[in-house]
């Protein structure tokens, strides 16, 4: 195994020049500091994956909780399959993702202890086109730089498959990131209600029912989602907006949001 990815979104989903994607990354982080509660342990987060423009905001009270937990070693960073259908969850055979700031090193030994998982593949397929997890490195590489990331792509998996790998790399000194959008293509005000439906789901840690209709990263979500009862972590609402508040078009729109999970035992 060996190799590195080369992005695949740079100059579509973010700027490709790296001076001006610090200064984005750079710049929303300080916005949504001011905004983010101070919060008890950390241990995960929802963020949203559109292109900047749209979701980039949302994604930033993500990363700027994750933030207030300090120093990582490791992390954990989960996404849907928009473009590879499989069933089960991927990890990558590279192990580097390059962004224009530079190359992300794959967690090796953490792909390793997970791939003996009967429903964890290694392969760079679904991995090769998908923007869900690209998105999310350059708010890593500004925060976390050089700390080792195991992407995962999230096909056809149960929240128990999912929580399985979850719970299996989950320690004091991992972050955990699941990227997801939330309702996808509906009017401004039918959007608004749709995706505090899901907010309320998520908050109710309801893995059940929250399907790709509700959330692109339904499975990775309901993973967490699921591992958050076993371990007593508690959602916290950042951010809820869509496409309609960030670009303008409110004809059709893309809900994002973004969530903290907290120890509820130490709050």
């Amino acid at each position: 195994m060996s190799g590195i990815r080369p992005p695949a979104v740079a100059g579509m989903f973010y700027p490709a020049d790296p001076k001006e994607l610090e200064r984005y990354v750079r710049a929303v982080l300080a916005q949504a500091t001011r905004d983010v509660p101070r919060l008890p342990e950390v241990e995960a987060v929802v963020s949203p994956h559109a292109g900047y423009r749209y979701s980039g905001p949302i994604a930033a009270h993500a990363f700027a909780a994750l933030a207030e937990r300090g120093p990582v070693k490791r992390i954990l960073l989960l996404g849907p399959a928009h473009t590879v259908p499989f069933r089960g969850i991927a990890a990558p055979a590279w192990n580097g993702f390059a962004t224009p700031l530079g190359v992300v090193p794959v967690d090796t030994e953490a792909r390793a202890a997970i791939a003996r998982l009967p429903q964890v593949i290694i392969d760079d397929v679904p991995h090769a086109r998908e923007h869900s997890l690209e998105v999310q490195l350059p708010f890593i590489q500004v925060l976390y730089p050089g700390v080792p990331v195991l992407p995962l792509v999230v096909g056809e998996a149960t929240p128990e498959e999912v929580a399985e790998v979850i719970d299996m790399l989950a320690d004091d000194d991992t972050a955990i990131i699941i990227s997801s959008d939330l309702s996808h293509y509906e009017p401004y005000d039918h959007a608004k209600l749709h995706d505090a439906m899901t907010a309320k789901r998520i908050e109710a840690l309801d893995y059940t029912h929250i399907t790709p209709q509700d959330a692109c990263g339904a499975r990775p979500l309901s993973g967490l989602l699921y591992e958050a009862r076993q371990r007593h972590w508690r959602p916290v609402l950042l951010d809820l907006r869509n496409s309609g508040d960030t670009a303008g078009d409110k004809s059709r729109v893309v809900g994002y949001g973004a969530w903290a999970f907290v120890n509820a035992e130490a709050a």
